[in-house]
């Protein structure tokens, strides 16, 4: 029966009880351990919490009203209630960091992702690209960033794994209520719901404004899920990377160029975009478009201006991994934009494109925001190198080594992450720093007075419960999949929580090699089953539904973990999300991480279990290749890439049973005359020291906004003044100085390299360069030097600009510098030409670049 009218039902909470609904729609309390306490406290026996998958919107509305009653005279609980209020509204309204290091910037960043990992209740992430963005929000709050958060809703969200009896992965999509969870429905001053519109063919399509509050940072979400909609647009944000690329290009449309609506129909003016991953990248289009109607300038000037405000993250490692789109579905769903900014079909496919001129090539929304963006960034250090190499076509003539993609290593919100017990110790023996300043190294040294006997009994309870846990799960797993009783009771007994526990969980994709570890199935099992020091291993982890090859993984882990002398100790545990990384990271002793090198761009489980006082043991990637200092963890091989993947696998394998038999087994139960692991425990001190303030997400956004959110809104307000003056000049400049590029040119070089150069002295070269048209304040002419490799490329180089000697003669400029030798061995120079303008961005972006 379909009703003929709608209403929402609330909770009916006594007045005395009120707050609880105000910290309760702030998920500020998904980081405070005594917020999270005070909701589980509704709850007599502790239940209802799990029961409602940590929401406490649906949890009020669950809890009796006779216990809502009861609660108004509990002054224990109204004392609690009253100190959890007062830290939220202290949290909100006290000054942070930026308001004291960039007062009066003017600075508005909007946050753009396709996905936001905050809490499990709220199912809008599939892996490490949400919760990195989750973390990111969480600290962008904390250190007071002016920040506003773009996504989509999803009605049905990521899927809810769960395994055949063969071990095959399934998936289900449970439809969410939205009217019971921590969201606010956007209203227009009239009350009735905010929506905004986005143009696709033959029709226009609606979307309505959710808001979820993360701290002092709004999380916007775009829902297209209502009844003004054809059914095909109801099911945009029906799931999260699901459907045809038909879809999938509806969905990016609604997130790029619908946010930017969105936004501005809330009154949000952003002077920065930070487009995480390729997904928002149609937002670039939208902002010139608007700055064009706004301001009736041209497109080359409205790209200035937009692009110089434009940041862009990029999280991927192989060119499989971009979303890309046939030239005929994006002429189906973009042809009136052609018009709408002046571009034609070819111009505006060709923003898409390394190869503009190739019309076969598809549409890549990577490099749709590399070129409208005035920064790109990958990771990690080593995702930085590979990003280069990956992209390198975008900048023909450039040196890799010195494209203008630079890096920042992601970091996780480590309070959210940190166990309660853990976060006591740090109370009690770092001091309330490590919560306002987790980044400060010198909180962080303060770990070594952490007495040593306390630090194992905390770790060691945290293992306990992760037992339990994995004992709970896996009988309710087997229930649920009709297994016979008598299998059901044998859950109780896998596990044991003394013995070495080690973690593997994450995405089940190829290259994350999830079952390296089975290569020599009996060596395994002599490791494992020792009777005198056993080992343990809990998988988790999710393959994406079309990934067949995932999925296999997934079977061959699960029929591994039946075979007799693995069943007590190896456990595969359904629906990896955020609770269930929680246990682990917080409970496990070893993190595994055995990815093929170098396609991990950076990973955080590892950096969230490290805070708990798991040890990591993984291959030199990502993260890792920066972090591993000798001391602070155990590496698998030396950082070789190989060309042979069943050879590389074979030689990482043995690494790895290598390793757990001479060193990690042994370290964890050579014990003292008190029981305890004294040189383990070091270890784990060593990384919780070294590892926790460099890669946390604190350092991280604040490397983001000192390096490119701040720099990128001067540029908006600088190219934006008195009617887009200087991006109207901007332009101008480039387009004549592409047009009139091809007379530069290095014409001559004197030098005498023919004595050997001693370190520390210099050398003079002088160059005469043709400019044609242009003059020396179009230019920068300068010596790149650097070493030779054996192939004679110059490597590591160094810069040095050249002046101009003398006016001009037969056309030409003569231009001086030197050389300088600061290195022994055989080295090289050439001369570079590059445009040079005071608002010139990076130089390199602009393709004209000329070699002597």
């Amino acid at each position: 029966m379909i009703p003929a009218h709608k209403y929402t039902v609330i909770p009916r909470i006594p007045d005395r009880l009120k707050e609880l609904l105000r910290i309760g729609m702030n998920l500020w309390w998904t980081w405070d351990p005594e917020a999270i306490d005070l909701f589980r406290r509704l709850d007599p026996k502790r239940l209802l919490w799990e029961r409602c998958y940590a929401n406490p919107i649906r949890m009020l509305g669950l809890v009796s009203q006779e216990r809502l009653v009861e609660l108004t005279t509990d002054e224990g609980f109204l004392a609690h209630l009253e100190r959890v209020g007062a830290k939220l509204s202290s949290y909100m309204e006290r000054p942070a960091w930026f308001a004291q290091a960039h007062a009066g910037s003017g600075l508005r960043v909007a946050y753009f992702c396709a996905e936001f990992g905050i809490v499990e209740g709220l199912r809008l992430y599939s892996g490490g690209l949400g919760i990195l963005a989750g973390d990111h929000l969480k600290s962008a709050s904390d250190l007071g960033i002016p920040m506003v958060a773009v996504g989509l809703l999803y009605r049905r969200g990521y899927f809810r794994q769960y395994l055949n009896a063969d071990g095959w992965q399934q998936e289900q999509y449970p439809e969410a209520d939205y009217y019971t969870l921590p969201l606010t429905l956007e209203q227009r001053p009239d009350g009735s719901p905010m929506a905004v519109e986005v143009e696709f063919p033959g029709r226009k399509v609606q979307a309505q404004v959710w808001r979820a509050q993360v701290g002092r940072v709004p999380l916007y979400l775009l829902d297209t899920d209502i009844e003004t909609n054809r059914p095909e647009d109801r099911a945009i944000t029906g799931y999260l990377y699901g459907g045809d690329r038909d879809l999938r290009v509806r969905q990016e449309i609604l997130l790029g160029v619908g946010g930017v609506r969105a936004l501005e129909a809330l009154g949000v003016e952003p002077t920065v975009c930070h487009i995480n991953e390729g997904h928002p990248a149609f937002l670039c289009l939208e902002r010139i478009r608007r700055v064009m109607v706004q301001h009736g300038v041209s497109v080359a000037a409205a790209r200035e201006m937009v692009a110089a405000s434009n940041i862009f993250t990029t999280h991927t490692s192989v060119a499989a991994g971009i979303d890309v789109f046939a030239p005929e579905l994006m002429e189906r769903y973009f042809a009136p934009y052609y018009a709408q900014l002046g571009l034609s079909r070819e111009a505006f496919l060709g923003l898409g494109r390394q190869n503009p001129a190739d019309p076969n090539e598809p549409f890549s929304m990577a490099v749709l925001a590399i070129r409208l963006s005035g920064a790109t960034n990958g990771v990690s250090a080593l995702h930085g190198r590979v990003a280069r190499r990956m992209w390198s076509g975008l900048w023909p003539g450039v040196p890799v080594e010195d494209l203008p993609i630079t890096s920042i290593t992601n970091g996780v919100h480590v309070r959210g992450w940190l166990s309660h017990d853990m976060a006591g110790l740090f109370d009690a023996y770092l001091g309330p720093r490590w919560i306002s300043h987790p980044a400060d190294q010198s909180v962080w040294e303060r770990v070594e007075q952490i007495p040593e006997a306390e630090l194992w009994r905390t770790h060691e309870r945290r293992r306990e419960r992760l037992v339990a846990f994995a004992r709970r799960r896996l009988r309710v797993q087997l229930e649920q999949r009709g297994a016979p009783p008598a299998e059901q009771e044998l859950a109780e007994e896998v596990l044991d929580p003394k013995a070495l526990t080690i973690g593997f969980a994450r995405r089940f994709a190829t290259y994350k090699r999830a079952t390296l570890l089975f290569r020599d199935p009996e060596r395994l099992a002599r490791i494992l089953g020792d009777p005198q020091r056993p080992v343990q291993i809990i998988y988790a982890g999710k393959a994406h539904p079309a990934d067949q090859e995932g999925k296999d993984f997934i079977r061959q882990v699960v029929h591994f973990a039946r075979r007799p002398e693995f069943r007590q100790r190896i456990v595969f545990l359904e629906d990896y999300d955020i609770k269930v990384g929680r246990y682990l990271y917080q409970g496990v002793d070893v993190w595994l991480n055995t990815p093929r090198r170098p396609l991990e761009a950076s990973g955080t489980s590892g950096m969230k279990a490290t805070a708990n006082g798991a040890i990591n043991m993984s291959v030199l990637d990502g993260w890792w290749d920066e972090a591993y200092d000798g001391t602070n963890g155990w590496v698998i091989g030396r950082g070789e890439e190989y060309e042979d993947a069943g050879y590389h696998d074979q030689v990482e394998s043995q690494a790895i049973y290598q390793m757990l038999e001479g060193e990690v087994v042994p370290m964890f139960y050579t014990r003292g005359r008190d029981g305890l692991p004294r040189e383990w425990i070091r270890r784990m001190k060593s990384a919780m020291r070294s590892l926790s303030p460099v890669f946390s997400a604190y350092r991280m956004v604040k490397e983001y906004t000192e390096r490119l959110y701040v720099p990128a809104g001067q540029r908006w307000h600088s190219l934006g003044a008195n009617g887009l003056e200087r991006a109207r000049a901007l332009a101008t400049w480039k387009e004549r100085v592409r047009t009139h590029w091809r007379a530069a040119a290095v014409r001559s070089v004197e030098a005498d390299m023919v004595a050997p150069l001693e370190v520390g002295t210099t050398r003079p070269v002088r160059a005469e360069v043709g400019l044609g048209s242009l003059s020396p304040e179009d230019v920068t002419v300068a010596l790149y030097a650097g070493p030779l490799t054996a192939e004679g490329e110059i490597i590591s180089a160094t810069v040095s600009e050249m002046k101009v000697e003398g006016s001009p003669r037969a056309g030409a400029y003569l231009y001086a510098g030197t050389v300088q030798g600061q290195t022994t061995g055989l080295h090289g120079f050439r001369v570079r030409i590059l445009p040079a303008h005071e608002d010139l961005g990076n130089p390199l972006a602009m393709n004209c670049i000329t070699w002597g």
